[in-house]
């Protein structure tokens, strides 16, 4: 599998299909994804930002740095979100690699620590992050895992 990990702000014509593409896995409107990337191309600050895996012209896979997720902890901020794989592509390093990867690119932006929201369990160890704690997603009837990286 040949592919390549592509930062939204330096190939703006992503944002587009990949806008569509995150919608679709995660059903949050398109506008919001929209106006997120839209944010990030402005440049102002390092969050949000928005990443892509491409095999060919394909999105393999993804993921968001933004504020916040959804949740009750306001001060566990920036927040990895929206890490999806492609089914056919899962169990081939794909999401590791953006994991990686995202923590590289924001440490070069002078942000050390990152936080992630999710319901897995021992998945997200694998990949160098720790469980934090239990937060309330907003809406949702029970808690979640937090996780962090530094």
């Amino acid at each position: 599998m040949n592919y390549e990990i592509i930062r939204i702000i330096d190939k703006p014509e992503l944002l587009p299909s990949a806008a569509k593409w995150f919608h679709e896995k995660w059903g949050i409107p398109l506008e919001a994804y929209q106006e997120s990337m839209q944010e990030c191309l402005a440049g102002v600050n390092p969050v949000p930002q928005w990443y892509v895996a491409l095999e060919q012209e394909r999105i393999i896979g993804g993921l968001g740095v933004i504020e916040n997720d959804f949740h009750n902890r306001k001060d566990l901020t920036p927040n990895v979100c929206a890490v999806y794989t492609e089914e056919d592509r899962r169990c081939q390093g794909v999401a590791g690699a953006l994991l990686d990867y995202v923590s590289s690119d924001m440490k070069r932006q002078g942000i050390d620590t990152l936080y992630l929201l999710t319901d897995h369990t021992s998945f997200y160890e694998r990949y160098g992050w720790e469980f934090l704690c239990m937060v309330q997603g907003n809406g949702e009837p029970d808690m979640s895992r937090m996780y962090v990286r530094k």
